[in-house]
């Protein structure tokens, strides 16, 4: 099951949006949880999915890349 985890993960993520300090532990859990090409892949989506919520945006600096 490739990339599995990582679809389920950004899943998770989107529906953990309203809440940025749920959304900074989903992506903790995330960065334990991911390979290192799937949090490169992941840290591309978030870029963009965070794009129009600065609110998110403190989340990434726990991304390991």
């Amino acid at each position: 099951m490739a990339g599995g985890m990582l679809e389920y993960t950004k899943t998770v993520l989107q529906k953990v949006s309203f809440d940025a300090r749920l959304f900074r532990r989903e992506l903790e859990k995330a960065v334990e949880r991911l390979m290192p090409n799937e949090l490169k892949e992941l840290k591309q989506w978030l870029l963009q999915f965070v794009t129009d919520k600065p609110e998110l945006k403190q989340a990434l600096v726990y991304l390991p890349i």
